[in-house]
């Protein structure tokens, strides 16, 4: 998939309800949202889109965000667990489904067992994810519940800010990821605002339906990892336990949010659940698979060959990536991008959507490795490698010098945006390669320091001190012949700087 699917609105008492609908198989599952989620910035994260498009390979997958949260209508309050049974009714009505599958994860399972027994007849099966039948703790004393609420209105607190808390608790194991917390932090900006995070968590002291499990006669699926601590996995374990026609799945793992940790595991099997069988699919090249070169020329490698010309598609897409790879997984502004690609056009809501199409056309090359909220784009490090980000990150000189293969992008190196990073590559390298000559004339190796004044020469053809140094290391190494043409090139590009050169 290459396109975000269209937002459509279904309309229930209070506000509109933003649902996406795609895939193209027989069996329909309709995603009842966690706590608070976007669907249109989930497609912005790798890890999210991979797991939402392997949905679409085998059925017709429907997913919202609750009113008050991601892309739906804000409200003064958040709607409450009877209320939201009432908005997945709604959203299944507006989308034409009869009859589904249902898929909820965390704080969506109790709605989810409330709607499945009202509405029997309109449930194919249920398929929990590190959820339960009650979220809390059960028959809390009032001391216990003030310090609950406490806790959980520093929580909502932090949200969307640097100190969030909600990585140490949903996603243990990227928490120390500078990277992802930055992305996630944006992610919760989008989500779910501070007031409306903290009405949704004290809600769920009170969500208990265990009295209506047992009159539940629908297959249930229930999936939890081992060590998760935001949902402990004994709360799964007394869901299985409550429903009549409950299968249990343990996984490993500690990770709340079920598009991290083994994702391929519990959608291996939900597939077999809703399909009766797992689809053999080709070997998928995930982000990582992607290298970007950017000294001495531009291209993408995938398994070490070079993505050809015509698969982009548009020239506009590669000076796209060539700014994002610049600014070396720093955010850059949609309206720089838009100026960049469109100067001479000024629709900014037209140049929006066609923004949005040079970047489906990245992330097709790529393979993902693209980050992008609603203000910034910004290249996903983490997802994909440069020789850029390599040669800049090294600090040995023998190093520095072997990856250094010409300057940043020499075809752009007229464009204002490269004009930064370019002397900065230049820079490193020569500081480095002067090192390196001065420790080879140090040891009297003339024949590497002929080598290495050659290379600085190469990058600045008027260093005068390499000049120097080539003519006398050659003339060292008994080749008179090339130090007499050495020296003619030094006369040459010191008068075309108007220098007199003598050796």
């Amino acid at each position: 998939m290459t396109e975000i699917p269209a937002v459509h609105f279904a309309s229930a008492r209070g506000g509109r309800i933003a649902y996406q609908r795609w895939g193209d198989g027989d069996q329909t599952i309709v995603a009842i949202p966690p706590a608070a989620q976007n669907i249109e910035a989930s497609w912005d994260r790798h890890e999210i889109r991979s797991m939402l498009e392997r949905f679409g390979t085998f059925c017709d997958y429907v997913h919202f965000d609750k009113r008050g949260t991601g892309s739906s209508d804000y409200t003064s309050s958040v709607p409450g667990i009877d209320e939201r049974v009432d908005d997945l009714r709604a959203v299944m009505d507006d989308a034409g489904i009869e009859r589904a599958h249902l898929f909820a994860q965390s704080e969506g399972g109790p709605m989810t067992l409330l709607f499945a027994a009202a509405y029997p007849h309109r449930v194919q099966s249920l398929i929990l994810v590190g959820s339960g039948a009650r979220i809390a703790p059960r028959e809390l004393t009032p001391e216990d519940r003030a310090a609950n609420v406490a806790v959980r209105a520093r929580f909502a607190e932090k949200w969307g800010t640097e100190e969030s808390l909600a990585l140490e608790l949903f996603a243990p194991s990227r928490a120390a990821d500078p990277e992802f917390r930055a992305w996630h932090t944006r992610y919760e900006r989008a989500s779910a605002s501070s007031d409306s995070l903290r009405d949704l968590l004290i809600q769920m002291l009170d969500m208990d339906v265990t009295e209506v499990c047992a009159d539940i006669e629908i297959p249930a699926l229930v999936l939890h990892c081992s060590d998760d601590p935001a949902m402990p996995i004994e709360f799964g374990r007394e869901l299985a336990e409550l429903l009549p026609q409950a299968t249990f799945v343990e996984l490993e793992g500690s990770d709340h949010y079920c598009y991290l940790g083994d994702v391929d595991r519990w959608m291996t099997e939900v597939e077999r659940w809703v399909t009766g069988e797992v689809r053999t699919r080709p070997e998928r090249r995930g982000p990582t698979g992607a290298h970007i070169v950017t000294l001495g020329r531009f291209a993408v490698q995938v398994d070490g060959a070079d993505v050809e010309t015509s698969a982009w598609g548009s020239r506009r897409a590669r000076t796209l990536l060539k700014r994002l790879v610049a600014a070396r997984g720093w955010p850059v502004t949609r309206d720089e991008l838009i100026e960049l690609l469109w100067p001479e056009e000024d629709d900014i809501g037209r140049l929006g959507a066609r923004l949005s199409v040079q970047l489906s056309a990245v992330r097709r090359v790529l393979g993902g490795g693209v980050i992008a909220d609603r203000q910034t784009v910004a290249l996903d490090r983490s997802a994909v490698t440069t020789d850029l980000d390599a040669f800049l990150d090294a600090d040995d000189d023998a190093t520095i010098a072997g990856r250094y293969s010409g300057e940043f992008l020499p075809e752009d190196r007229y464009d204002d945006w490269s004009a930064g990073i370019r002397d900065q590559t230049r820079s490193h390298f020569v500081l480095a390669v002067h090192r390196l000559l001065e420790s080879a004339t140090d040891r009297g190796d003339w024949a590497e320091a002929a080598m290495f004044a050659r290379r600085l020469l190469d990058a600045d053809p008027y260093d005068e001190a390499a000049h120097r140094t080539l003519v006398g290391a050659l003339e060292r190494v008994g080749d008179r012949a090339g130090a007499r043409r050495a020296a003619e090139a030094a006369r040459a590009a010191m008068n075309e700087l108007g220098i007199s050169f003598d050796i």
